[in-house]
């Protein structure tokens, strides 16, 4: 685990892996931090440089005064990348994550040469709801919001089972101002003209039980991008990743031989 100090932030960022291996960057979503990826890093192939990072105000990143801007957050993404000297990397993004990874490949062609939106958009949500899950955090911390996330977040299955109380932890013991920050972020992005140019491999995943960007969202986010393909994990929420994590491992590596990053 380290520390980037780049220009207005420092980012909490950790390198498994092969040090000299094929690079892949993994973005994750909106009150976690880098542990979400825990679950499928002994899944993946051999041979990759997996590197992890927590955005800013979550995690063990610095926490700048919100709100946040998306352009602060590709920024940021695109500084670490350039802090460890990465160039054509595969970006995998969760959610706001998925967010961040397509305004990153619009703007850094040279950083990224493939993308994995799961469980994204090129928009999420509406500036009232946004508002309104900002009120509610402002009156009654990230803790008014715990419930109703996780039934969003994890299948009914899943939510029935003894892992769910260490996930909520990990939500609400998020920085309020990194919460606040990035759904203001959020709020403001509508990505559906820069997506719709891009013109690299991409691979789409959703989970079918996801409320919060169910699959036909994610699907017509990935449609945007000629020659993409999207695949549904079934019987797994907004984190496929940490209910299904042997079966999203498989997609990415399945991905990773097709296009040759490895």
């Amino acid at each position: 685990m380290r520390i980037a100090n780049l220009k207005d932030v420092s980012l909490h960022y950790r390198i498994d892996g092969d040090v000299d291996g094929a690079p892949i960057v993994f973005a994750n979503s909106l009150g976690t931090d880098m542990r979400i990826w825990d679950p499928i890093i002994p899944f993946l192939p051999k041979g990759l440089r997996i590197i992890r990072f927590d955005k800013r105000g979550h995690g063990l990143s610095s926490q700048p005064a919100a709100p946040y801007s998306m352009g602060s957050l590709i920024r940021d993404a695109e500084q670490l990348l350039d802090h460890l000297e990465v160039k054509d990397c595969v970006f995998v993004g969760l959610s706001i994550g998925g967010m961040i990874a397509q305004g990153l490949a619009v703007k850094r062609m040279d950083q990224i040469r493939a993308l994995v939106l799961s469980n994204t958009a090129a928009k999420i949500g509406t500036p009232k709801i946004w508002q309104d899950r900002m009120a509610a955090v402002r009156a009654g911390g990230i803790e008014a919001l715990a419930d109703a996330t996780m039934e969003r977040w994890f299948s009914k299955h899943f939510q029935s089972g003894p892992e769910i109380p260490l996930w909520r932890n990990m939500m609400v013991r998020q920085p309020v101002e990194g919460y606040l920050g990035c759904c203001a972020a959020i709020s403001g992005t509508d990505f559906y003209t820069p997506t719709s140019g891009l013109r690299l491999p991409t691979l789409g995943i959703a989970g079918s039980e996801d409320g919060s960007t169910p699959p036909d969202l994610v699907r017509e986010t990935v449609d945007l991008i000629h020659g993409s393909r999207f695949a549904l994990i079934r019987r797994a929420g907004h984190l496929p990743c940490v209910e299904r994590p042997q079966e999203y491992a498989e997609l990415l590596g399945n991905f990773l031989i097709e296009i040759g990053h490895i």
